[in-house]
């Protein structure tokens, strides 16, 4: 019988190999579940963990954090909302620029940059999204993960063959039971994904919050696209800002929310609580079904040669050249639908007004780069 000589060092080989990737994919998965290090402006009052509204959320990787901003004086109340889909990459970082930049002279601003935050420590199945974005600044480079539509399996599981909307009855794919976007109002202490809805939904009751703004990202061929959702109780404010907008040469189309889709943000706000909430969508190539080669890249330049090809050919929804749109572009819209939409709110609700701002001009914003505005990376600087 003869003795394969070389059989125990193939095999040794094979497990030095196996205990190499084995050791990298744990290195990315524990990467992928740290937040990212925050600088806030020095209009911060304070800032508490959305466990503070339902205890439910305490020690689980849903509790997120929230930063409020006070003016000196009196005024109304604004919540930002970034990070329901993570992977809806500039709806996460218009909030995060806010943060970063953002004065109030009267009245209240919350923000939660990181609404899901169990979405942000993986990625989708199957879209070959990159995990992270990098963006320069002054003090060197800082990545900002690029996260899951849903809550991660790892903390929600299983899923169910069907999901079942709370509040409608709504039959569903199973996997919806895990995207925040269809759990609102939440239930205290029902699955992870339903306690951050309730805690969010319960912090826009408790602080009579005026306006609500929930910030997405879609596909280029997306219907509702660079447009503002906004319920009957907030079609008022959101006509005014569009016609605004427009003349500024901004184009947004105004979509209702439909009153028959359950478990949306600006449903189940309009019917539980007393605040004017909007929703902002703009279009993203990375996220789009058309695209191209996917990277980091394609997320922050915007720039996809079959987008191209596709608005030659009326296939989308949006006008797409070889510039594409920018990450930079993504937030100006956003940040200009914000301030249009505030400003609007004040004209209707002078005794409340809300003055804040601080945050780039978009011109300054698509020309000087994102990093410009962004804190520079700090060392040794704890997350807030």
């Amino acid at each position: 019988m003869s003795i394969d000589r070389h059989r125990p060092l193939s095999i040794g080989i094979s497990l030095l190999i196996t205990a190499v990737l084995v050791v990298l994919s744990a290195r990315s998965f524990q990467v992928q579940h740290r937040d990212e290090v925050l600088y806030p402006s020095d209009g911060l009052t304070r800032a508490f963990p959305l466990s503070e509204v339902n205890p439910h959320l305490a020690g689980t990787a849903g509790d997120t954090e929230v930063y409020v901003y006070e003016g000196s004086a009196p005024g109304g109340s604004v919540l930002v909302l970034g990070g329901t889909h993570p992977s809806e990459i500039a709806g996460y970082m218009a909030p995060v620029l806010m943060i970063e930049t953002l004065h109030v002279e009267a009245g209240r601003v919350f923000i939660i940059p990181r609404a899901n935050a169990s979405a942000a420590t993986h990625n989708e199945p199957q879209e070959a999204h990159p995990q992270h974005i990098v963006i320069e600044t002054a003090g060197g480079s800082r990545s900002f993960r690029f996260g899951a539509r849903f809550t991660n399996p790892v903390h929600q599981w299983p899923d169910p063959e069907v999901y079942v909307q709370p509040i409608s009855g709504t039959t569903l794919a199973g996997v919806e039971i895990r995207n925040l976007n269809r759990a609102f109002p939440g239930i205290a202490d029902g699955n992870l994904t339903e306690r951050v809805a309730w805690a969010i939904t319960e912090l826009i009751r408790r602080e009579s919050i005026d306006v609500s703004f929930d910030i997405h990202e879609s596909s280029p061929e997306y219907p509702v696209i660079n447009a503002i959702v906004a319920s009957e109780v907030s079609q008022e404010i959101a006509s005014f800002a569009t016609i605004s907008l427009q003349l500024d040469g901004w184009e947004f189309s105004l979509e209702p929310s439909p009153p028959n889709f359950h478990g949306l943000s600006h449903r189940e706000w309009t019917d539980h609580t007393d605040t004017q909430p909007i929703l902002l969508e703009t279009a993203n190539p990375a996220m789009g079904r058309l695209r191209g080669p996917t990277n980091a890249e394609l997320a922050v330049l915007g720039q996809d040669d079959q987008y191209v090809k596709a608005a030659a050919i009326g296939a989308i929804n949006v006008p797409f050249d070889e510039e594409g749109i920018s990450i930079e572009r993504r937030i100006a819209r956003d940040l200009v639908a914000i301030g249009a939409i505030v400003e609007a709110f004040n004209m209707l609700n002078p005794e409340r007004a809300i003055l804040m701002g601080g945050w780039p001009e978009p011109a300054a914003l698509m020309e000087d780069g994102l990093g410009r505005y962004l804190a520079p990376a700090r060392d040794g600087t704890s997350p807030r």
